[in-house]
């Protein structure tokens, strides 16, 4: 049985079941894509938005995961957080719908993100975009994959800008010599399905603005990495997840030869 001196290493049968789920959770989700869902905000007069979509979506993946795996901990942005996952040493990782604003206004950019965390590491990870037909997944010790096909970041391209998806204001914010090397690409909603992007060579690298949480990133994470991309904090350092606080500060995130511009960038901001 693993222990700290012999960590587990296969996860790929919490691959499956996360890689199900998600599928899952997807179909209950894109049955109300499209058909104007109830819609609630989070805080009063909050810019959170959420939707029957996502409760739904969240209460097939809890039947799913729970039952399947009862000793995990839970840890989603559509449930009521309980510290009792800071106990758990291995615990899933939700967002039911990453892109809610998307999905609610008709636009195909949103996934379901699920992830196993272990011991403050994600080490398996899905993210399903039922709209655009995709999925991605990965897990320690495996590739990371996009719709059967091992997927990797992208290399340096001698002569053209590197691809980056950051806000206008804020590339503008970065120093002349960095900036001079950059090309900014059109928003993209879903934080989860933007970091997946970077995984599979479309774009170079993102930079994530403080108060992400845990659910937008951890997925998103073990693909990117598994892909050979990064992603770190201001200190270059990967991040820590289930954590009592379970927000972060600015995050870089990219292939090897762009994330160091993008972390000197965000730090001159």
């Amino acid at each position: 049985m693993p222990d700290a001196e012999n960590p587990r290493t296969d996860w790929s049968d919490d691959l499956a079941l996360i890689r199900r789920a998600a599928r899952e959770a997807g179909e209950v989700a894109f049955a109300f894509f499209g058909q104007s869902p109830e819609v609630w905000w989070k805080t009063e007069g909050g810019r959170s938005p959420v939707s029957a979509a996502d409760f739904a979506a969240n209460d097939r993946l809890q039947d799913i995961l729970l039952k399947a795996r009862p000793n995990y901990g839970w840890l989603s942005e559509e449930t009521d957080d309980d510290e009792a996952r800071l106990d758990a040493e291995t615990l899933f990782v939700i967002d039911p719908i990453d892109g809610t604003r998307a999905f609610i206004n008709g636009e195909k950019t949103w996934c379901v993100s699920v992830a196993v965390v272990h011991r403050g590491e994600p080490v398996a990870g899905v993210l399903f975009a039922p709209a655009l037909g995709e999925e991605l997944y990965a897990a320690i010790g495996l590739p990371a994959v996009k719709d059967g096909v091992s997927i990797e970041v992208s290399k340096p391209r001698e002569g053209e800008l590197r691809q980056i998806a950051l806000p206008e204001d804020m590339l503008a914010r970065f120093p002349d010599d960095v900036r001079s090397t950059l090309k900014r690409i059109r928003h993209v909603p879903s934080l989860a399905y933007r970091i997946a992007m970077i995984a599979d060579g479309r774009i170079d690298g993102t930079v994530v603005k403080r108060n992400s949480h845990d659910w937008d990133l951890a997925a998103a994470d073990i693909i990117l990495h598994q892909a050979g991309g990064r992603l770190v904090d201001l200190a270059g350092n990967r991040l820590v997840y289930n954590r009592k606080r379970v927000t972060h500060e600015e995050l870089c995130a990219g292939a090897e030869h762009v994330l160091e511009s993008l972390v000197l960038g965000l730090r001159s901001c």
